[in-house]
């Protein structure tokens, strides 16, 4: 496909959010809440406005990636910064033609470029392993709980970034979403029916794979 990939401007703030909302429709649950996410983490400090990036094509926004600011936090709780990407989000029907790809990828560099050490995100990992993302349990980075989790994925920018940095992984409060928000949030956008989909059933296989985290003894 022929699109460029640009910085999010204002003007792209509501149509990002009806493409947020196209793309998780029943993705992982009934309905979503990626775009109610979206709206609010534009006001969040953790925001990193120079890495929220659209892919257009003709005018029309095909695809956005956003990223915060996040962290992990050892036993001493002295906190170590990394960054996370999320939502990202493709229309459905240009979905499977290199959008998302193109967007994780042109990111990564800018990261890199702007001296970030390391991205850690949730997500499946049979698709960003194709990114260079691992399991954070190879670092010794566990879910906030202390739990081991498969979905949880880090990517070093530079050679050993993440080498001495071990404990737990920190989203920014504003992932904290409450259903009764997204209700009342969704009642602005044209209805749409909520159903089941195969890859909800997926989602759950990748939440419930997590294990307690074992602290290696020096």
């Amino acid at each position: 496909m022929n699109f460029v990939i640009r910085v999010e401007q204002q003007s792209d703030w509501q149509a990002v959010e009806n493409l947020t909302r196209e793309a998780f429709w029943n993705v992982h649950e009934p309905g979503c809440s990626e775009h109610l996410l979206m709206r609010r983490m534009r006001n969040s400090p953790a925001f990193i406005k120079e890495l929220s990036m659209v892919a257009v094509d003709h005018g029309e926004i095909l695809g956005h990636i956003a990223y915060t600011r996040a962290a992990v936090i050892p036993i001493d709780g002295i906190q170590y910064e990394v960054i996370c990407f999320g939502p990202v989000s493709v229309l459905p029907a240009c979905q499977d033609r290199g959008i998302g790809s193109a967007l994780i990828k042109h990111t990564k560099d800018l990261a890199h470029n702007m001296g970030f050490k390391a991205i850690l995100i949730y997500g499946d990992p049979l698709y960003y392993e194709r990114f260079g993302f691992v399991k954070a349990e190879l670092f010794d980075i566990c879910a906030p709980d202390g739990m081991y989790a498969d979905a949880l994925q880090a990517c070093e920018l530079y050679a050993g970034a993440l080498i001495g940095i071990t404990g737990a992984f920190k989203e920014d409060e504003v992932f904290d979403v409450a259903q009764v928000d997204v209700e009342a949030f969704d009642q602005s956008f044209p209805p749409k029916e909520k159903g089941f989909l195969p890859s909800q059933a997926r989602f759950l296989q990748m939440v419930n794979a997590r294990r307690p985290r074992v602290i290696k003894q020096l």
